[in-house]
């Protein structure tokens, strides 16, 4: 049988919070994941937004591993609209409205990124946000909730990503539980 994303497997789960250190501490406690790689402010730019031209979308995220899985952790520090926002808005006062945030999408590398990517908006789930990160690859947000209830991200092939995904397993598997439980990239 044909799929869409062609057999692609999940690589990521990610989930939004209201406060990226806390929540790298209750990962850690519940789950024992550590250490987590990023934590630094980014801007993702060129930002499109339901096919408007829309403000970069400013973050704060780690990578983190989980046996197999990379888990992502996302605090969302801009007010404007985007993919993010479209499930976990945000309060008058800035902070969440959930106040707890949660579970947000899986991410996929894509063999044809826009091939699949169209594909998706054929199908009926159209682009929440897509944008440029710092190295230079385009990354977008399909809004799959009617289906599936969170978001798809899809990657292109690059290299980078792919390092960042290695780099991730490698800092889990080596890990002792000493030292820093955020490391910067």
């Amino acid at each position: 049988m044909s799929t869409i994303l062609g057999g692609q497997p999940i690589v990521q789960n990610c989930h939004i919070v209201p406060n990226l250190e806390a929540a790298c501490e209750q990962f850690h406690k519940i789950y024992g994941m550590g250490p987590f790689l990023g934590g630094g402010e980014a801007a993702l730019e060129g930002h499109v937004y339901r096919g408007q031209v829309a403000e970069p979308i400013r973050i704060k995220g780690v990578f983190g591993q989980s046996g197999d899985m990379n888990i992502e952790l996302v605090e969302v520090l801009s007010d404007g609209p985007c993919a993010f926002t479209d499930l976990f808005p945000k309060a008058s006062d800035g902070t969440l409205a959930g106040k707890t945030g949660g579970f947000h999408h899986v991410a996929v590398f894509c063999d044809d990124y826009e091939a699949q990517r169209d594909a998706l908006v054929a199908a009926g789930y159209p682009v929440a946000s897509e944008f440029t990160v710092n190295f230079g690859a385009q990354i977008c947000y399909i809004d799959t909730r009617p289906l599936l209830g969170h978001f798809i991200e899809l990657y292109p092939e690059h290299e980078i990503i792919r390092q960042m995904y290695a780099d991730t397993k490698i800092a889990a598997e080596h890990w002792d539980g000493t030292g820093p439980l955020i490391r910067p990239w």
